[in-house]
């Protein structure tokens, strides 16, 4: 039976990862990181660096400008209690929406002290509910600085890096020795809109030199922005997929970037977008019609891509969504094969890990 005949479960996007491969730390140079060219099998071990080499004038990458945010901030409770949050959105008004992490939940006008609260050089946060609806997973809060400064302020001063759960980190320490590493490693040379809480991991292998040959070998580049959830990282429960509930996350493409879309397919290049919250956003809008807002799309085999046609992404999670998206692109098959070779190899996965290249399956 082929891949796209076949009805799919959990399972089947499972795999045994060791654990002495998943990355903790970035490579020395972004570039160096390897790159694995899975757009035939047997797949071909290479260097991030080679990237230009195996695109073709008039290609278009699509990048995601999104910049991560200092999401995590910690503080306590009117009682006393301990209390971290993690800033998942940041709306109008001085108002955020956040994961709560505490003991005991506090209820709706509750005030709660963050890093040290307004007396001791902090800010405060008031608890207005639950988000998006009155039993939603989500915290709805307002931020009071002394200055009345805005939550992307506030974070920026007082927040921390929320790096995924995988990578290892003294956050909760006083001083953590990889903070500096990780403020600019965990963030691409491009991040320009703040509001994700996790970084388009596939784009931070670009560097300065990378881009250069790119652009020298007349490789066009366009940006989308989407904010990275939290969401992403949470693996699929259910064994059949279409009882999940696909976490939500906000995105936009400027019209300048449709009108490279177009120029690139009058052309006869193609659309390669540099990681799958890039795929995300285009095909929200194939599928759609909307150029903004939210979108909970959810990629599995069988779905029909229309815009993206290769695919620059870093290796997945077991069970997770994007292991379903990239198995809808590049074939089920096509990708375990990958996955096996990339295990044996000793590739680096998840988000300071290696990449990969993917052509679209025909």
């Amino acid at each position: 039976m082929s891949s796209s005949t076949r009805e799919f479960t959990l399972s089947d996007f499972d795999f045994d990862l060791p654990e002495s491969l998943i990355a903790q730390h970035p490579t020395a140079v972004r570039s160096a990181s390897r790159l694995l060219d899975g757009r035939s099998l047997p797949a071909t071990d290479r260097i991030f660096r080679e990237l230009p080499d195996l695109l073709q004038p008039g290609d278009l990458l699509v990048f995601n400008d999104t910049k991560v945010i200092k999401a995590r901030v910690f503080g306590e409770k009117a009682s006393g209690g301990k209390i971290e949050l993690l800033v998942e959105r940041v709306l109008q008004n001085n108002e955020v929406v956040a994961h709560m992490r505490v003991s005991k939940k506090p209820l709706p006008g509750a005030k709660i002290h963050l890093c040290g609260g307004l007396r001791n050089g902090g800010f405060e946060a008031t608890l207005l509910g639950r988000w998006p609806d009155e039993n939603g997973p989500l915290f709805h809060l307002s931020f009071k600085g002394s200055q009345g400064e805005s939550p992307y302020e506030l974070l920026e001063q007082f927040g921390h890096l929320p790096l995924p759960p995988y990578i290892e980190r003294q956050q909760n320490a006083e001083h953590d020795p990889d903070e500096k590493e990780d403020s600019e490693r965990y963030q691409t040379v491009f991040a320009a809109h703040p509001g994700a809480v996790a970084a388009p991991t596939a784009a931070l292998h670009f560097d300065e030199t990378v881009l250069a040959a790119l652009q020298a070998k007349g490789v066009e580049r366009a940006s989308v922005t989407l904010h990275v959830g939290a969401g992403t990282f949470q693996p699929v429960k259910t064994e059949n997929l279409a009882d999940h509930t696909m976490h939500s996350e906000w995105y936009d493409i400027p019209l300048p970037t449709l009108a490279a879309m177009e120029r690139c397919r009058q052309r006869g290049g193609r659309i390669i977008a540099v990681g799958t919250t890039t795929v995300r956003t285009l095909e929200s809008w194939a599928k759609y019609g909307n150029i903004t807002g939210d979108t909970s799309i959810f990629i599995t085999p069988g779905f029909q891509y229309q815009v993206v046609d290769m695919l620059i992404t870093n290796f997945h999670l077991p069970k997770s969504t994007l292991m379903m998206l990239v198995s809808a692109f590049a074939g089920y098959e096509h990708i375990m094969a990958m996955y096996q070779h990339a295990i044996a190899q000793h590739y680096r996965f998840f988000s300071y890990g290696d990449s990969m290249l993917l052509e679209r399956q025909r």
